[in-house]
């Protein structure tokens, strides 16, 4: 949520944003995903890697640091 919040993209919680991404790649609906199904899922989805993209870019993390 941190993360999104700096990034100013916050336009799912944190809560949406994982039932997504289990919805999309929990292949075996056990309800874990492994490092497998992840990497897996998010590379054959191209709206899974965007938005993972933007929800985890940390540059601007970086620049609220460096910032102080």
């Amino acid at each position: 949520q941190a993360i999104q919040a700096i990034n100013g993209y916050t336009s799912m919680s944190a809560e949406e944003f994982a039932n997504i991404v289990f919805q999309k790649i929990d292949v075996n609906n056990d309800g874990e995903l492994t490092l497998e199904e992840f990497m897996n899922g998010v590379e054959s989805d191209d709206y899974l890697m965007d938005l993972i993209t933007k929800s985890f870019d940390l540059s601007n993390v970086l620049k609220v640091i460096q910032n102080g």
